[in-house]
Parts: structure tokens; sequence; C-alpha cells
């Protein structure tokens, strides 16, 4: 890996384009190195994951919603499969990356990697599948689009902070997904260059969609990111060009939307030749809540076992990372993070709330543990208010540790009985990350899927998309188009144009 300084320059330095980071995140996206057997069988891993998600929130009302509006772009030449749908009907691949997108982000239980910023890299793969299915791509060439969106997207949340100038993370994700989907098609890197910066210049949003009351948009963003991606890559094979240098340039992102002119970043990437690995730093979920909760569900399960009586709790404090502490806990400031009748994403995003019903139920479900009966529970609510959060400096420099094996995402949690005793236990990593007690390996992905999918598909369709996702690298142009999960029709709800919007 080599570090590469991005900085501010003024517009008569005329930064030659060898030099500005879009071509360099472009040449790497271009060299079209050997993937490796354990980044090919975790791409797999993926795959399994976000369509085990999917199908679990197909009929979830942001994944009905969205898939309406793909159904009315239909395609009877060439397209793009929709989760749930018939595997022969076709949309048109940017709405069905649309579509897709929304259901694989809907219940937050998909992979994710935080460094300098967040980002839930898997959210580029349903961009690269919908593209490769209407363009006749073969399960090679989805493999290498969705390793080379991986390798953008880890390595810009690693050396770019996004979220401390409240700039959402669709600014690193719709920039990837371009990648992905450029790599996938094989494009030459001047193309690739301005597809890139065209994917950056229109993807920055505010924070707003994960502060105060969360509504159901955070499950759009990466259905955003990829259409924005796809037609930027459309435009950029038509011959268009971009606002360059986008990271660098004098009124560019640095300039006025992040740090400022007078700022330096430093980004990892790979060296030529060099095989790209960014997806092994990545980790999925075994709990459907915000990744900085996981070890802290982790940890409540084991604590309740030395709790007798919760009523007899008189303080909860939660030591953790800035991070967590001002995302998802009393650090941000929200009193909806306390509200029992806030939205299912608020209460993803409030770590008390996922704190007092872990540790009562010593379960997390990603159904039952967000019901308005189990939010407003009595019980739940009076010990809900009894937590809060601190930041300790030994978790905020495990968080952003850059060595893999070192970085973790727990914390320290104190409860103070009302007789005075207290409980402490701490524990750095969620059971199933890659350095956990219990690493998520494929046996556990295909178990998420079928836990996920049982009673909404059938053994005979389990099996041939599980059979078709492990053979991935041999797949044809015909078999990449079965590459999705199909519903009896009558069970999935809106799966026909409507009329109560536009389209």
């Amino acid at each position: 890996m080599k570090n590469h300084t991005v900085k501010v320059y003024p517009s008569k330095a005329n930064l030659p384009k060898e030099e500005q980071f879009a071509w360099k995140l472009a040449k790497i996206t271009t060299d079209h190195v050997p993937v490796g057997k354990e980044v090919t069988d975790m791409v797999i891993n993926r795959i399994i994951d976000n369509a085990s998600v999917a199908v679990a929130s197909v009929n979830r009302i942001p994944v009905t919603n969205a898939r309406s509006q793909a159904l009315a772009h239909k395609r009877t030449d060439r397209g793009a499969n929709v989760f749930g749908m018939p595997r022969d009907f076709k949309v048109h691949a940017e709405w069905a990356a649309w579509a897709n997108c929304a259901a694989v982000r809907e219940l937050d239980y998909h992979d994710t990697f935080l460094a300098a910023d967040y980002s839930h890299p898997g959210d580029s793969i349903p961009a690269v599948i919908a593209v490769a299915q209407q363009l006749g791509k073969s399960g090679a060439d989805v493999l290498r689009g969705i390793v080379a969106s991986y390798e953008v997207h880890v390595n810009l949340v690693k050396g770019i902070c996004l979220h401390e100038h409240k700039i959402d993370h669709v600014a690193h994700l719709c920039p990837a997904q371009a990648a992905g989907v450029c790599a996938l098609l094989g494009l030459d890197t001047e193309t690739t260059y301005q597809a890139i910066q065209q994917a950056l210049h229109v993807s920055i949003s505010t924070r707003q969609s994960r502060k105060g009351e969360i509504s159901s948009w955070k499950a759009y963003v990466p259905g955003h990111g990829a259409k924005l991606a796809i037609e930027a890559v459309d435009r950029a094979m038509r011959g268009e060009k971009s606002p360059s240098p986008i990271y660098e340039g004098e009124d560019s992102v640095i300039a006025w939307v992040l740090s400022g002119p007078d700022h330096e970043y430093t980004v990892p990437l790979p060296e030529p030749g060099e095989e790209k690995r960014a997806i092994l730093e990545t980790y999925t979920k075994e709990h459907s809540a915000e990744y900085q909760s996981q070890a802290l569900i982790d940890l409540a399960a084991r604590m309740r076992e030395k709790v007798s009586d919760f009523s007899q709790i008189e303080s909860i404090l939660i030591e953790t990372s800035h991070h967590t502490h001002y995302v998802i806990g009393t650090g941000s400031n929200d009193p909806q993070k306390f509200d029992p009748h806030a939205t299912r994403e608020t209460l993803d995003h409030s770590i008390m709330y996922i704190f007092a019903v872990a540790l009562e139920d010593g379960t997390w479900h990603h159904v039952k543990s967000y019901e308005p009966s189990r939010a407003q529970r009595p019980e739940t609510v009076e010990l809900w208010k009894k937590i809060s959060t601190v930041e300790k400096e030994k978790w905020t420099k495990l968080y952003h540790d850059r060595d893999p094996n070192k970085k973790a995402f727990g914390g320290r949690v104190v409860i103070t009985m009302k007789d005075g005793t207290e409980i402490a236990d701490e524990l750095e990593r969620a059971n199933a990350h890659p350095a956990g007690e219990r690493p998520f390996k494929r046996p556990n992905y295909i178990g998420k899927f079928d836990m996920l999918t049982e009673g909404i598909i059938g053994k005979e369709e389990r099996d041939r998309f599980i059979n078709l996702a492990e053979r991935l690298t041999e797949l044809t142009p015909a078999e990449v188009m079965e590459l999705t999960v199909e519903m009896p029709l009558a069970d999935v709800r809106d799966n026909a144009p409507n009329n109560k919007g536009i389209f």
C-alpha cells in the first residue's frame, strides 16, 4: 500500500491529471490484478449476506415503495432483476439498483467498515450486479467490480472524514459504486476517472438524515447513490467530462465542503499490481443494529447473568469511543433517542435503547426488538432512561487504530445497583467480528440467510440461489441473470406498478 496526500491546489497550479486523486482511484480501479481465493470467498459471503437481509425486508414499507418505483421502469429486452420478483421480470439497471439497495439497507443488517468515517461497502453490490445483468456480464466480471468498489470505498473511509463536516457517507459510497461499475465493464482509466469525479460531485448531502428523528430515507441512501453512479458512468461512456479536479480544485469538495484549502488528507491505495484485499477488513453484523452497538449487545447478553433484579439498577454508564458517544449515545443530545414512540431508524441509532433491551432479553431480533410494544414497555423505558454514555480515550484510540487486528468498536459498561454495588465488564469486539470470539465464516452467512428467509422462500429456491452464489467465478451471463432471490409473487406486496406517485 502507498499513502497519497490529497490537498487543495490553486487553479493556476494546473495540477496534472496523473497527480489528481480521482485519477489515482481510477488507476487502481482499472488495474485488473488477479483476485485471490480469500477475497473471492468473502465476496461470495457478502452476496449471500446482502440477499438474506434484502429478502427479510421485501415487504417493509420503504422497500415496497422503492420497488413500486422500479417496476414502473420495466424492460422487455435487457434489464436487471428486483429482489422478490420473478426472475424473468426485468427493469432498467439503475432502478433495479435503487430497489435492491433499499432492500439491502432497510434493516441495517449487512456489512460495515468504520475508520475516519462510516461505511457499508456492501451497498455497492446491487449496483454492480444490476449493470452486469443488463449488459450481459459474467460472474468473473461481477467479482472484479465488487472487489474494486470495496477497495475504493474502504480506503476513502480510512483517509477522509465526512461526518465531522456533517456530510453523509454517500459521498464516499457513490464514487465507489461508480468505480465498481467501471471495473465490471472493463472501462479504461480516462472514462473511469470522469465517472468517479461525476459521482462525487452529484452525491454530496448532509447528515441530517441520521440526526434527530431518523426517517426511512436512511434506507434509500445507497440506492440514491447507485442511481447517480450508474448514470455518471453512462455519461462518461458517452464521452462526457466532469468537474476537475473534484478533490483538489480551488472550489472543490475538500476546499469548501470538507476541511478547507489548508488541510491535507492521507489516503492509502494499493500499489500497481498489488492485490485488492480491502474487503477482508470489513465485517458483517450478527445483530440488526448499528455496528457500534454489536459488541455492546453481546456484552449485555453476558452481563445480564449477573443482574438478578433489573428494577434495582440505579444507573448504567457505557464508556466508549468518540463516534459511538456522539452518534448513537447521549453525546448526540438527541431527545428522540429516549423516545418510546421513535421510529425504528431512530431506535437503531440509540445505544441506550439497544443496551436496555439486550440486557433485559439477552438477545436481539431484527423485528421483535423494534416493535412499538417492545419499545413502550414501562419497565424498559424506566431502565432505558438510566443509561448514559461517555467518551474514553482508550475506546476512541481502538476505534481509529489503522491495524485491522487491533481496531475495535466496543466499550466498558458499569452497572450501579441501588445498594451501591457495581457490576462492570468490557468487550472490545463483537463476537462475529473477524477478530472476535466467534468470527463469521461461510456457514454463519448461510445460517443468517436461512434464519432471515425462513417461511419466505422454499428450500428449492434457497438451494438454487446459494449454489449460484458459491459458483460466482464460473457463472455465465445467463446465470448472472439468475443471481437474485424469487418469492411467490402473491407474497410480494406492491408487485406491480401503481398510481400512487408520478411514475
